[in-house]
């Protein structure tokens, strides 16, 4: 047997681990780069920080797993091959782990795509720090708490979109370029997935780094001079980020897979592939749902217990047991506000905010934490069971 991940993000990269640990099959991964991307950590790259380098040989070393790095540009599902970019013959698989995640929606509005910047992949934090860069006339990034009123101006950064993504990725750049002036644009209320309590951190937190926030506006247009919304006002910009709206590739769509309204391919509770028994989907590319039909968010916390269990349920069918269904529930969100500052927001296993939060330094600690955790379960993935 033959067993195909495609897509080595956390969710890919997991389940290639177990999947060579937990069968008797030849497993390949197939992937566009030759590095893992700590896609939760983006926000820090383009803010000048330097990430771990992490090879696909150097996590995949003694597992026994093939290595692949190309493009898929199609999946054949009648032959069960995946034809590859830069390869003259496709790649067959007898069971498929489908795990391409998501990347950045830069056509929700026009101009996004010609002037905005992303913090989605590693290609696009780079370019965005370059500009940030350019923009601050060379100054290497140091932290602050809040702006000096000697602090001279050195551009305006409008970041679109309230959540997690936007609210680190804005703090992030606050913190770190002290001449900047930066400011967060969101079409909801500024905070409302959060708690009482997590509000009344995330808005002090911003004062403090000095960011502005547009809540409750609607975006219509990106220029090269900033941003246009519903009712003509203008909000000037050098530098917009565009962090709202996610999209999966097309992939699944095009092969025939059932598939969402987004592209997600549909699955079951054991994450397996409504139309296509031997395809599982894991990660961002999957509507996954809980036992009460809520769709799993798209998230690193969704991605990697769902990938363990695909693995898992794939193991007992092979073993001629009935795999379980997926139990699945939240227990927080992690957002980092800059590298001393932090909100750990406690949440209902629907996702849905109670009270408690941790905050400060602790609560940055704390997500510094659940972030390393996530390359240590990679490197052993039997912890994947803890997380």
């Amino acid at each position: 047997m033959h067993i195909v991940v495609l897509g080595g993000g956390y969710s890919g990269l997991l389940a290639t681990k177990l999947l060579a640990k937990r069968t008797n099959a030849k497993v390949t991964l197939i992937n566009a780069a030759d590095r893992f991307v700590e896609r939760v950590r983006l926000h820090q790259l383009s803010s000048g920080q330097q990430l771990r380098d992490l090879p696909f040989t150097e996590l995949l070393d003694g597992s026994g797993v093939d290595l692949i790095i190309d493009r898929a540009t199609a999946i054949d599902v009648e032959n069960r091959t995946i034809r590859l970019e830069n390869a003259p013959e496709p790649v067959s698989y007898d069971v498929l782990f489908y795990a391409l995640g998501s990347q950045a929606n830069l056509d929700m509005v026009p101009g996004a795509a010609e002037h905005a910047y992303t913090v989605a992949d590693a290609a696009g934090a780079r370019r965005l720090h370059e500009r940030v860069t350019v923009l601050s006339g060379g100054a290497t990034p140091r932290p602050r708490l809040g702006a000096s009123p000697q602090t001279p101006l050195a551009g305006t950064v409008a970041v679109v979109g309230g959540g997690l993504t936007g609210i680190e990725a804005a703090s992030e750049l606050a913190e770190s370029n002290p001449g900047l002036k930066v400011r967060l644009v969101t079409g909801g209320e500024f905070g409302g997935a959060l708690s009482g309590r997590g509000r009344r951190h995330l808005r002090l937190s911003f004062e403090r780094l000095g960011i502005e926030i547009s809540e409750q506006v609607r975006v219509t247009e990106v220029r090269a001079d900033g941003l246009m919304l519903a009712g003509g006002e203008h909000i000037p910009a050098d530098i917009v980020i565009w962090t709202t709206g996610f999209r999966v590739p097309a992939l699944a769509r095009e092969a025939g897979f059932a598939v969402d309204a987004d592209g997600r391919m549909i699955v079951d509770e054991t994450l397996r592939s409504v139309s296509h028994p031997e395809v599982y989907a894991v990660g961002d590319a999957a509507a996954a749902h809980r036992a009460d039909n809520q769709e799993l968010r798209m998230a690193c916390a969704t991605g990697l217990p769902t990938a363990a269990h695909a693995v898992g349920a794939l193991a007992d069918r092979l073993a001629g047991r009935t795999p379980k269904p997926l139990d699945f529930g939240y227990r927080f969100r992690c957002i980092s506000l800059g590298r001393r500052n932090g909100l750990i927001q406690f949440v209902r296993a629907d996702d849905s905010p109670v009270e408690r939060v941790l905050t400060g330094r602790m609560a940055a600690l704390y997500k510094e934490a659940i972030v390393r955790s996530t390359i240590m379960v990679q490197r052993h993935p039997a912890l994947a069971k803890f997380a």
